[in-house]
């Protein structure tokens, strides 16, 4: 018996060695018709990690597809797109707050709100949060699609877009954002490719730039990174003395390059005034002290520890790069972990940039150990089933197409959500008393506020939402003292003669209220409790008046 079974071990060697390799060997031992129909027919690896993504991210589980929409500031975006498109044209004041209204009031991801406004108006919620979940597959792929490109092993490259994949998911949400996700990997096969054989295919970065600046502030990700193509490629030619000529010329390319993006950017409705915004914004201490997603990374769980692992292989690779005269690698790695380890938004910008140049080290690391190992050998046998894995991933079928239809013209059986999770929202006392709300000079969390805009617009009016770079510490800080309770806190709400008061159960404001006799309460649930004022009397005028 153990014979036999040796025997049938060394058939499936012999089969499994005898696999093609590489694509080109794939493509000579198959005739192009039959390959053809294969791909018509057969779905690619990169396509079944596509499916794969959606499955587990968004088809299982208890959270579904409503996971998209746990950030309130959906709903805003949903509302200015709706606004744009029923006005056909990019608002450039404030309509949601009654804090600030009618000042000035930069929309500059406009471009991607109307995306959402109009899928909103055709679908509901299901087109939105189908489109959002679309991007973080079409991301999945295309990633794992660069890594192969590059030159990685097929499982190094499965491997580090899933640790990629895996990292970025704390930012998958039915936002823009989402948008410059999938539009980095596309802009760095672009700048690899033409590294690897100058084009002029690369010229069109400016134009899909021009297009990035309207959809997301992330632009300027792409701009940082031919910035320092050029510098780099500068520096590798002040250290290669062979190839002095031919990589000054590439710096001196790509310089011009990224001058030509910046340019491009400029067709905005807002011109260089979105750039200083943008500027303004990022450098704000105030924002950065406030907004979650703009400070350091917290490394607790396992998001944030695939984001670490990344982190600390990234330091290792970055000094490989630079022994290797890689500069132009090694200053994208250092620029944009230190980026991340400011900013936790930046780390999936970070995640997708080293993801591919780690499967590549790695593979060259699996090359070495392989090159001398017996053909009949487990190595050898591994490395086979690599290349074959890599060689069914270069194509795209229909299935992927055919499949996002069926979710969005039929998609039976699946949970689709109708409102925001009820959970994190007072979706129940805001359908409840509507009335109430809008009529109201309401306070209530950003988030909540957020909710509210898209579950009332256009009535609702707000106190601060999501948008802080709008308000700004002025607005913001009053914000913040009234939620914590500060001292102070009554002025806050003369000042702006607020007459409710929205607030979850856990702010310290709503223990205040409930002992305070101006206040009564006019609803209450597990995660929310609304306040007016006592015998419906106006609210005082403050010493510096309604804002």
């Amino acid at each position: 018996m153990l014979e036999a079974g040796k025997r049938v071990l060394l058939h499936d060697v012999e089969r499994i060695s005898a696999l093609p390799r590489t694509p080109a060997e794939q493509v000579g031992r198959t005739p192009p018709p039959v390959a053809a129909a294969r791909r018509l027919l057969l779905p690619s690896i990169s396509d079944l990690l596509l499916l794969s993504t959606l499955a587990w991210l968004f088809l299982s589980g208890p959270d579904g597809w409503a996971r998209l929409l746990v950030d309130g500031d959906t709903g805003w975006h949903i509302r200015t797109g709706e606004w744009i498109l029923a006005r056909g044209e990019v608002p450039r004041t404030d309509s949601f707050s009654f804090t600030r209204p009618g000042q000035p009031w930069f929309a500059w991801e406009w471009g991607a709100d109307v995306l959402l406004g109009a899928l909103h108006r055709a679908w509901g919620l299901k087109g939105v949060v189908l489109f959002s979940g679309l991007l973080v597959g079409l991301y999945a792929a295309l990633l794992f699609r660069f890594t192969l490109w590059r030159g990685a092993n097929g499982f190094f490259a499965l491997g580090a877009t899933l640790a990629a994949v895996a990292a970025a998911s704390m930012h998958f949400l039915a936002r823009p954002h989402l948008i410059t996700l999938l539009l980095l990997p596309l802009a760095l096969w672009a700048l690899e490719a033409d590294r690897r054989r100058p084009g002029r295919a690369v010229w069109l970065l400016a134009p899909l730039v021009a297009v990035w600046t309207n959809l997301h502030g992330g632009f300027l990700a792409l701009l940082a990174l031919c910035a320092l193509l050029a510098a780099g490629s500068y520096v590798e030619s002040v250290l290669d003395l062979t190839g002095r000529e031919g990589k000054r010329a590439a710096a001196l390319r790509y310089l011009a390059l990224t001058a030509l993006c910046a340019a491009a950017s400029l067709a905005n409705p807002y011109g260089w005034r979105l750039h200083f915004h943008v500027f303004q914004y990022l450098r704000s201490d105030w924002i950065r002290n406030v907004v979650l997603e703009f400070q350091s990374p917290r490394f607790r769980g396992e998001m944030m520890g695939q984001v670490e692992f990344l982190l600390l292989a990234g330091l290792v690779l970055t000094g490989l790069l630079l022994r290797r005269g890689q500069i132009v690698e090694a200053l994208w790695l250092l620029f944009w972990a230190h980026q991340a380890l400011g900013s936790v938004r930046h780390a999936t910008i970070y995640v997708s940039l080293a993801a591919p140049l780690l499967a590549c080290e790695l593979t060259r690391l699996w090359t070495g150990w392989v090159a001398a190992a017996p053909r009949r050998s487990f190595r050898s046998i591994l490395d086979s089933l690599a290349g074959s894995l890599a060689a069914a991933s270069r194509w795209t079928s229909p299935w992927p197409a055919l499949f996002a239809g069926w979710l969005l013209l039929d998609g039976q059986g699946i949970r689709w959500p109708a409102d925001f999770p009820k959970e994190l929202f007072p979706t129940a006392l805001a359908a409840a008393h509507r009335q109430q709300l809008v009529a109201a000079r309401l306070v209530t969390s950003d988030e909540w506020a957020d909710y509210l805009l898209y579950r009332h617009y256009p009535d609702q009016r707000v106190f601060f939402d999501g948008r802080s770079d709008f308000y700004g510490p002025g607005v913001g800080d009053d914000y913040l003292r009234l939620m914590n309770g500060h001292s102070g806190w009554e002025n806050i709400l003369a000042r702006y003669e607020v007459s409710a008061v929205l607030a979850p159960v856990n702010w310290p404001l709503a223990s205040i209220l409930r002992l305070h006799r101006g206040w009564r309460i006019a609803a209450e649930d597990k995660q929310s409790v609304l306040f007016v004022r006592a015998g419906g009397a106006r609210p005082p005028r403050g010493d510096s008046g309604r804002p």
